[in-house]
């Protein structure tokens, strides 16, 4: 039965290895393409897969053919449940009705922090970090970014059209609260989306708190492989350039560590030391091209996660003393 095809193969050697080889990339990128395609698309329901460095070698090879189940994030919580008033809002696109956002307003607030989600989240997973602002006596925004909790739509861009967001809720805010000093704060993904937002969209706040920002959209990519043990080229490299043919942009050049340059306000970046998705050097080199104020903090015991609840005392500290530092124009008025 595979006699004639084996003698062939045999006589030409040369064309069977091209073959091979074009049908090993062909194979490559429609695992790339469904790679991409899963990470950006929330799923409808099932349980989501587990980070790389928890799952199984076979949980690793089936990941990385078939891709992850990322179900759209849902806010299991609000504002209430830390015992604190809010207001829903809603904001952006034509009609006004987009992203979702809880307002939590402060007495004599020294500013208004918008705190921007990471990866995979939503505002509810902000809670914490928006009950410690307004205990420090500022006014705190949580916005959804599109595709998740209480927004519109069923897509993540990694931080690209998130700083779109971001502007909007800035926009949204000098409108409602034109006398507050605006506050960024950022996780992750959040992170990225603020920087960006700054250099691109050009918003302009008093200060923003970030942690763990990537430096490169394909960086973050090649940690995730190398976390399965897996080897990141070619693969991160598929993966990024489809994910950009799917949502409509060079993922190329999705690079926080060049969109610093443009951050002229005071900045404190915070990482965590055991960050298998952002390396420390990663996170230094965007932090070098800051070019004005800079505040450098390195949580020990933290990997990618929120520093809140991984060292609550040190990221209290960091936090209040930056503030601290660099107060609003409301608290020099006072």
């Amino acid at each position: 039965m595979f006699s004639k095809p084996l003698k062939w193969m045999r006589s030409h050697r040369w064309l069977t290895a091209c073959l091979v080889v074009a049908l090993g990339f062909i194979a490559l990128n429609v695992v790339a393409f469904n790679q991409a395609w899963s990470m950006t698309h929330f799923s409808v329901g099932g349980e989501r897969t587990p980070n790389p460095e928890s799952l199984s070698l076979l949980g690793k090879v089936r990941v990385a053919i078939v891709g992850v189940n990322l179900p759209k994030p849902v806010n299991g919580k609000d504002p209430a449940a830390y015992g604190v008033a809010f207001e829903t809002h809603r904001l952006g696109g034509a009609d006004g009705q987009e992203l979702e956002a809880w307002h939590i307003p402060c007495t004599r607030a020294k500013g208004i922090v918008l705190l921007a989600h990471g990866y995979g989240g939503c505002k509810a997973s902000l809670l914490p970090e928006a009950k410690k602002f307004h205990e420090l006596g500022y006014a705190a925004f949580l916005l959804d970014f599109h595709g998740s909790g209480g927004s519109r739509g069923s897509r993540t861009s990694i931080g690209m059209h998130e700083a779109d967001d971001v502007a909007e809720a800035v926009d949204y805010l000098r409108l409602k609260f034109p006398r507050r000093d605006l506050i960024l704060y950022g996780q992750s993904m959040g992170s990225a989306a603020i920087l960006r937002a700054i250099a691109v969209n050009g918003v302009r706040p008093a200060a923003i708190i970030i942690e763990c920002p990537f430096d490169r959209l394909l960086s973050t990519a090649a940690n995730r492989f190398a976390a399965m043990r897996l080897p990141a080229f070619p693969a991160a490299h598929l993966l990024i350039f489809w994910g950009g043919v799917q949502l409509g942009f060079n993922g190329f050049r999705h690079n926080p560590v060049e969109y610093a340059r443009d951050v002229r306000c005071p900045v404190l970046l915070m990482h965590g030391a055991n960050d298998a998705r952002v390396t420390e050097r990663q996170a230094e080199s965007i932090f070098q091209n800051f070019p004005g104020p800079k505040e450098f903090v390195l949580f020990p015991n933290a990997g990618h996660e929120s520093y809140l609840g991984a060292d609550p005392a040190l990221w209290r500290e960091s936090v209040s003393k930056f503030l601290a530092r660099h107060p609003s124009e409301n608290q020099r008025e006072r």
